[in-house]
């Protein structure tokens, strides 16, 4: 899907129906034909393209000398709905989004729909301008530091939320929440010290010009990351250490449970050994002939159990 907006003199982006020298042309999940339209009519080289679809690539930023072409691509949190049923189960990932940054236009490329994209074509940041190619990286950069932080303190909540669940039971669902949780917070680390060092490379101010009035702006977006980073090892030490806590619970639990299964079974032994050998249909069995020999082994064997039991109940391996 391509679409095209512009900032009019009044301040506000609106959408238009082709693009304008100084517009924004926004690509989420072209086909081919609008593939093809992007290299040949608007002039964006196709391996920058290629690089932007590219579900693996990780943030970088790279310049063509040839066409004057920069493309930066930056990492960005997505939350992963398709196999959720709600909140609880959500599994948090980071996809590329590609921007290309050109004579005449600003070109934005990426596979999915994406909650950045929409608050910038629905005019919902502020100060954006589609003239001001800098200053429009930078409010991209900074909605998209601020989204990590979002979902930060949702994995936060959640965690919170699950940890509580475990404290009242041993449920695999619990533990692989948890474990998705880890999983996001791995993702969005990785992504956060890339998005980091293209950040560096971009406030270096050789690859793309800055403007005395946007340093404040990119200082705030570097800000944000170093706050994401910091409070993503925090929630992901946090995570790793309730996550060894409750693995140690659940095989002490398996301990408590087996050593009660082998007390129950020794003091079974008992009565099991007496009741087999007074059993045995051979001459000289005890009690044979008296009429209160089956009276007589059972009170043996009970006799004989609770002694196992008082034995066992000293011991203090047992305890």
């Amino acid at each position: 899907m391509l679409e095209f907006y512009k900032t009019f003199e009044d301040g506000i982006t609106k959408k238009i129906d082709a693009p304008q020298h100084g517009c924004w042309i926004s690509a989420i999940a072209p086909t081919q034909q609008e593939i093809d339209y992007l290299i040949n009519e608007i002039g964006v080289l196709p391996e920058f393209v290629k690089a932007s679809l590219d579900e693996e690539e990780s943030s970088h930023i790279d310049y063509d000398d040839d066409e004057a072409q920069t493309l930066v691509i930056v990492d960005y949190p997505n939350a992963d709905e398709d196999d959720a049923a709600d909140e609880n189960t959500l599994l948090y990932t980071t996809l590329p989004l590609g921007v290309v940054i050109m004579k005449g236009y600003i070109v934005t490329i990426c596979l999915y729909d994406n909650l950045n994209i929409e608050d910038m074509a629905k005019g919902r940041i502020r100060g954006m301008n589609t003239d001001m190619k800098t200053r429009f990286l930078l409010l991209l950069l900074l909605k998209i530091a601020q989204r990590f932080l979002i979902y930060l303190r949702q994995i936060d909540r959640v965690s919170s939320r699950t940890e509580k669940r475990l404290h009242q039971s041993m449920r695999n669902q619990e533990l692989i929440q948890m474990l998705g949780l880890e999983k996001s917070l791995v993702y969005f680390s990785t992504s956060l010290k890339t998005d980091e060092v293209t950040l560096n490379k971009i406030m270096r101010g050789k690859l793309i010009k800055l403007y005395e009035e946007d340093q404040d702006l990119l200082e705030d977006v570097l800000i944000e990351i170093h706050q994401a980073i910091e409070m993503c090892n925090i929630y992901s030490n946090i995570l790793s250490g309730t996550m060894d806590a409750f693995a140690s619970v659940i095989s002490n639990n398996l301990n408590i449970a087996m050593k009660f299964l082998s007390v129950i079974t020794i003091v079974l032994t008992v009565p099991t050994i007496v009741t087999s050998a007074l059993g045995m249909n051979v001459a000289g069995i005890p009690f044979a002939n008296n009429p209160y020999g089956f009276w007589i082994v059972v009170g043996i064997s009970l006799l004989l159990t609770l002694i196992a039991g008082a034995i066992i109940a000293k011991n203090k391996h047992f305890k």
